[in-house]
């Protein structure tokens, strides 16, 4: 079974990702990424493969992965049919090596997490009273604010550094034989998109960085990051104005246009949809 390589758009005015899974089902195939990651079940039970391992899991259940680990959730039948009387629902958390620049995982402060980021590479379930902390750190982190977000990155950190309540998933054999390489080709349309996403970015235009029919690159595109090529471009978008809406000099309907939106009505909009509040309510917020 190949692994396919998947990317999560990511926001200007954060260096790591917390999200939620919510649906019937746990939509996402046997894949890999370069970013660390943190899955948390809340909801649905079924069977998750990391690398080599088989194994169930369940509400509550923990797993912290390095970069480049293949890995899949499959939801029970229940769940997969539609038949379960709730959605299946998990906290993600991803984060670059690097996200904090290029010494920080090298800090004096971090050396005790050097051995758990290389148990990462086997994929390590957290158990006992380690995961229960972590996951109640976890729950919350959606509602934080930055500065409270990246604290409680710490703490986890902090717990995972200090835990011996873990069980190594992958075998060794299979992270030693089993490598992946980042695309170039990500690179290429990942680059071009932050350097020119202030303007219109025709399909074709991007198509053509990429090497690919606009059908084949659409395809492409929605089966790597998991959202269109359009609804990418969005949320990087609107990431930028976040970070433009927090500077006084700029008006909102100056900041949809410097941002790439062709007027404003589409831009609040857009922006509404991703962050859940209007321009106007977001930057209301930066001074409460």
């Amino acid at each position: 079974m190949k692994a396919t390589e998947h990317r999560i758009p990511k926001d200007f005015d954060k260096s790591f990702t917390v999200f939620r899974e919510v649906g019937t089902f746990f939509p996402c195939p046997w894949h890999y990424h370069p970013e660390y990651e943190l899955v948390l079940v809340t909801k649905s039970t079924g069977r998750r493969m990391v690398g080599d391992h088989i194994g169930y899991f369940e509400e509550d259940d923990l797993v912290f992965m390095g970069p480049r680990l293949p890995h899949v959730w499959v939801n029970d039948a229940v769940y997969l049919n539609g038949e379960a009387d709730h959605q299946a629902d998990a906290v993600v958390l991803h984060f670059m090596e690097n996200f904090l620049g290029e010494e920080f995982i090298a800090a004096p402060e971090m050396e005790m997490m050097q051995p758990v980021f290389q148990m990462a590479g086997h994929g390590m379930a957290i158990k006992g009273e380690t995961r229960s902390r972590i996951n109640a750190v976890m729950k919350k982190m959606q509602a934080m604010n930055g500065m409270q977000r990246l604290s409680a990155l710490f703490t986890i950190f902090d717990l995972l550094a200090n835990t011996t309540e873990y069980e190594l998933l992958a075998s060794p054999a299979f992270v030693k034989n089993v490598q992946f390489k980042t695309s170039s080709r990500f690179s290429d349309i990942t680059d071009y998109i932050m350097r020119n996403f202030d303007r219109d970015i025709p399909l074709t235009e991007i198509a053509g960085v990429a090497n690919m029919a606009v059908t084949t690159f659409c395809n492409y595109f929605k089966e790597h990051h998991r959202v269109t090529f359009i609804e990418y471009l969005n949320s990087v978008r609107v990431g930028h104005a976040c970070k433009l809406l927090s500077d006084k000099d700029h008006n909102i309907a100056e900041i949809a246009y410097e941002c790439g939106f062709n007027n404003l009505a589409n831009f609040n909009r857009q922006f509404k949809k991703l962050k859940g509040m209007t321009p106007s309510e977001f930057k209301r917020t930066l001074v409460l």
